[in-house]
């Protein structure tokens, strides 16, 4: 597990600074009727009312406000947020190939990126048809997948992780529910995303029997849903193509190098 960006002391007037804007970036696209999802670790407080508070606890600080949205939304986002005062880096949309794009606050010094269509870091986790299934935030199991795609997790991510599992059960469906049925399938669609995410489960379920903020019966409750998600995904039937790349296993790369993400 790597450090990075997004861990350390933070202040209670910074972290309400970025949920107050948070907050109002979401009246204001409710308003405009702009579909913006909340991800990244605003989208974990947002979604963990009773574990949220071990974000600040074990040193998770906020550094952005993420959001994602449709392509075909990415003119009416723009206009949005530069009528909330945000200056947008014309230049990422350009070399994202419209994928991702950047907002800066000259007055509030605050950063926002927009992920559209698809966050593309070491795996794809595609948006397709699933911004309906949830809001303010994307769905439980898109939340689960932006960390677990992550191949150099960091320590940021495995806290949003067990902030995650312990505060919702696993499922079929999306409805304050982990639908870890649509994980398994994406994880059977994909081998590099299933030896990704089934590493990086069990590096949270290791990981978080070392924390003192954490009660023994919080270190088994995480234990328990990492047990119960990798079941799952392993019933899921497999491809005969997910089968064969299973038989070449880590010899060959099967993830993108990316530098520290959400």
């Amino acid at each position: 597990m790597t450090q990075s960006i997004g861990m350390g002391p933070q202040d209670a007037d910074t972290r309400h600074k970025f949920e107050s804007e948070l907050n109002r970036i979401v009246i204001a696209s409710q308003a405009q009727n702009v579909p913006l999802r909340v991800l990244g670790s605003l989208a974990f407080q947002l979604h963990c009312p009773q574990y949220g508070h071990l974000q600040a606890k074990m040193g998770r600080a906020y550094t952005d406000i993420d959001f994602a949205a449709y392509g075909t939304q990415a003119k009416a986002a723009s206009k949005l947020l530069g009528g909330l005062g945000y200056v947008e880096d014309t230049l990422m949309f350009v070399e994202s190939e419209g994928s991702r794009a950047i907002f800066e606050h000259r007055g509030n010094g605050l950063h926002v990126d927009v992920f559209y269509n698809k966050l593309d870091f070491c795996h794809v986790i595609r948006w397709d048809g699933r911004l309906e299934a949830d809001a303010p935030t994307i769905p439980l199991a898109e939340m689960l997948l932006e960390k677990m795609q992550i191949v150099k997790i960091n320590e940021k991510d495995v806290i949003d992780t067990i902030m995650l599992l312990l505060e919702h059960p696993l499922g079929d469906g999306d409805a304050e529910t982990i639908n870890v049925a649509r994980i398994a399938k994406l994880c059977a669609d994909e081998w590099g995303l299933w030896r990704t995410t089934t590493m990086n489960l069990d590096k949270v379920k290791r990981l978080a029997q070392n924390y003192d903020a954490l009660s023994a019966d919080h270190k088994a409750g995480v234990a328990a849903q990492v047990e119960a998600a990798l079941a799952r995904i392993a019933a899921e039937p497999k491809p005969l193509a997910w089968t064969l790349r299973n038989r070449v296993g880590d010899r060959v790369k099967w993830y993108k190098d990316v530098e520290d993400v959400m």
